[in-house]
């Protein structure tokens, strides 16, 4: 997928409204996972991602700083990101406990 000509989100935007659901593409272009739920807002915020699992289930939530993600909206409207992580990058992070 070609993300070049997508819509950047501001830091404004970065609230879990907007965020929770949306598709986080990996360094190698393929989904590594959702965005899960957000704490706080903007730029400074924690990214709860579900990385792994099949349908929802046996996804493992990590937390990732916004700053790490490139969040972007496509020609649909749909908001999605983009990182430099790997999914087995993320499936190595500490498990995120609420």
């Amino acid at each position: 997928m070609d993300h070049s000509n997508h819509v950047r989100l501001s830091s404004t935007e970065l609230t879990p409204s907007l965020l929770e659901g949306a598709t986080i593409y990996g360094a190698d272009d393929h989904k590594v996972g959702h965005v899960s739920h957000v704490h706080g807002s903007g730029a400074a915020s924690q990214i709860i991602v579900d990385v792994g699992g099949f349908l929802g289930l046996g996804a493992k939530p990590v937390a990732v700083p916004a700053s790490d993600l490139e969040f972007m909206r496509d020609e649909d409207g749909d908001i999605h990101a983009v990182t430099a992580w790997t999914k087995d990058q993320l499936e190595k992070m500490p498990e995120h406990h609420h």
